[in-house]
């Protein structure tokens, strides 16, 4: 007889494996295996079910909740009728999404559609999303502008009612993604409808020359837009300039590339290589071979919130690079390495002075002042925002704490990979490319798209981490997480010109993350309170599905 060798170093013959076939043997440790695989199962059911009946508003999330439901909160507080797209509503729908895919429980899959009508619900009829959804109405939603969001010292993203659609955060495109997820599984008009606005809207918000405004459409609609009547009318309006920060070029022009490779319609291949070719276009000139976060009408740099002034950004210009030699790999055209030598040294002359590194922990400040090229850095006075102001100088103390003022690059790594990519031959380089095909285009499977858990992190976790996930839920179905994000609640100033005047000067809130009373913006709670918190949730059940799909 053959013989077999086995996983657990044990020689089985040829005989025995077929009476295994016939009658399988469970090991004590596949028993064990499938015992935790079913509490895993009972508690990711479990916790879905609480956020699903007792969390969800309309089928949508925001981010963090009092156990009570007294107060919740997306990034700034919300109100009891409000969702939060940028974040909160998508990942919780994607996270239902991949529970249905491993698990094949149809529970999750009408969570999922249970998300899915709550965006679509919020979707603007331009075809975007704002931040949030506020499902009482734009009455409600304008007065929370006007207080809640206008009182956020460090948000200013948050200070005016625009009426219109963001990119800013991910937030419009974080929502098309997840309804092009739900339309690809069963290819239901339902979702086509809202992915075609979708996928129109990102296309006639993109400028000829390829870039994205923040926000869209640029317009003032008098009925909704407040920007220029509020109190900070002194400053340019920011969200009509071409847009790098936080992902908005980027998420654009990776959306349509995969409705490319997904839908295979051809009128995306021309807005992806104009995006492509903005990259280009707007690098500075040497010997400042680097990017800024945004531009203005005249593609020169621009300031943008007070405390993002013009400058030239080293961390985003490293972003860039790697970007560029993606964009290289798509398409084999050579123009896109190009722009990389000079940046490359660019950031190889823009580092920090030593002593201000804190021991290698950064390299570059956030900031390079156009023209000097010096560091310049953000500092902030006063104690909320009626009174309070951000300014740049040359200074390196007492930075304003909620936003980076340097970073760390590993410059040398990168032109190790650049070097790298240089000398791989073209036709490997663009074997596998989205964007290059002969004759018809061949769309990927949709199955592909739909990634499952162990698509997102292959490793499997520790048993002891399953079961400390498992021990972690309460008789609720709750995680019960502290040092959460909280906020002042809105007060109205009454009587505050006095007290003002005497703050208006003051350098204690320099460098927190909050201002005094009357300051709305989020800050780390780090009492013993307790919070229901969707990343949280996130987080355990990736942890139970990742066990669920990938144990023996």
């Amino acid at each position: 007889m053959g013989l077999f060798y086995n996983k657990n170093n044990c020689f089985l013959t040829s005989a025995f494996i077929v009476i295994c076939l016939v009658f399988p043997i469970k090991s004590s440790a596949s028993e064990g295996n499938e015992e935790l695989r079913d509490r895993a199962r009972q508690a990711a059911k479990k916790a879905t079910k609480y956020m699903v009946s007792e969390v969800s508003t309309e089928g949508g999330y925001v981010w963090n909740y009092l156990p009570d439901f007294s107060r919740r909160w997306g990034e700034m507080e919300a109100y009891e009728s409000m969702i939060w797209v940028q974040s909160g509503t998508p990942a919780m729908g994607n996270l239902f999404l991949d529970a249905y895919h491993v698990t094949e429980d149809p529970y999750y899959w009408k969570s999922a559609k249970d998300v899915a009508r709550a965006l679509m619900r919020g979707q603007l009829e331009c075809g975007g999303w704002n931040y949030m959804i506020d499902f009482a109405g734009d009455r409600s939603l304008k007065k929370w502008y006007q207080t809640i969001g206008k009182r956020g010292w460090r948000l200013e993203e948050f200070q005016h009612y625009y009426g219109n659609a963001t990119f800013d955060d991910k937030s419009t495109i974080s929502a098309a993604r997840f309804v092009l997820r739900m339309y690809l599984e069963h290819l239901d008009p339902e979702y086509k409808r809202s992915l075609d606005k979708a996928i129109d809207f990102v296309l006639e918000s993109q400028h000829p020359i390829g870039g994205w405004p923040q926000r869209y459409p640029l317009y003032a609609d008098p009925l909704y837009y407040d920007y220029t009547s509020d109190y900070t009318h002194k400053y340019a309006d920011y969200t009509s300039y071409y847009t790098f920060n936080d992902g908005v070029t980027y998420e654009n022009l990776t959306f349509l590339i995969d409705c490319y490779r997904v839908l295979g319609q051809k009128r995306l291949l021309k807005p992806i290589r104009r995006a492509m070719n903005f990259y280009i276009i707007t690098q500075h000139g040497s010997p400042q071979a680097g990017w800024a976060k945004q531009y203005n009408h005249e593609l020169e740099p621009a300031g943008a919130r007070t405390y993002e002034p013009q400058s030239l950004n080293p961390g985003l210009t490293a972003v860039h690079i790697n970007h560029l030699m993606d964009f290289y790999r798509m398409t084999g055209r050579k123009k896109f390495l190009r722009p990389i030598e000079s940046a490359l040294e660019w950031l190889k002359n823009s580092k920090l002075p030593v002593e201000i590194r804190e021991n290698g922990k950064y390299t570059h400040p956030q900031n390079i002042e156009l023209g000097t090229n010096k560091p310049i850095f953000v500092h902030r006075q006063g104690s909320n925002v009626l009174n309070g102001k951000y300014y740049a100088d040359y200074d390196h103390r007492h930075l304003i704490g909620h936003y980076g003022q340097r970073v760390n690059i590993d410059v040398a790594k990168l032109r190790r990979k650049f070097e790298r990519i240089k000398r791989l031959p073209v036709d490997t380089l663009i074997m596998d490319s989205p964007l290059i095909t002969k004759g018809s285009i061949e769309t990927i499977p949709r199955k592909q798209y739909l990634r499952s858990v162990s698509q997102i992190e292959n490793e499997i976790p520790e048993k002891e981490s399953v079961e400390e996930v498992i021990s972690d839920l309460d008789k609720e179905g709750r995680w019960l997480v502290t040092n959460c994000m909280t906020s002042n609640p809105y007060i109205k100033a009454g009587r505050d010109k006095h007290d003002l005047q005497q703050t208006k000067q003051t350098d204690r809130y320099a460098t927190s993350y909050v201002g005094d009373s009357l300051d709305t913006s989020p800050y780390r709670d780090k009492s013993d309170q307790q919070y229901i918190s969707v990343s949280s949730y996130i987080d355990n059940m990736h942890t139970l599905l990742k066990y669920i799909e990938n144990s023996e």
